[in-house]
């Protein structure tokens, strides 16, 4: 997916922290939070957006930790659904 594509996904969908259910080309799906760090938008400029996984979901909410968090590239993204 584009960066467009990705921006127009959230703008549709206004919710903040909310677990999104990630389709890839090549792996499995991944569920998880994009994550609002304060390198965002450089790194959405280059479309790579850190997002914390299920698994880490309440450690995240706790302690707000970025090495919860994987970087992943949009382009290898072909879905997004709301989790």
């Amino acid at each position: 997916m584009t960066t467009e594509q990705i921006e127009k996904f959230f703008s549709a969908n206004n919710h903040p922290e909310v677990p999104v259910k990630i389709s890839f080309k090549t792996r499995n799906n991944v569920t998880g939070i994009f994550i609002k760090t304060p390198d965002f938008d450089e790194l959405k400029a280059k479309n790579f957006y850190r997002i914390v996984s299920e698994a880490n979901f309440e450690q995240w909410k706790k302690s707000k930790d970025y090495n919860l968090c994987r970087m992943f590239n949009g382009s290898e993204f072909t879905k997004l659904a709301i989790a």
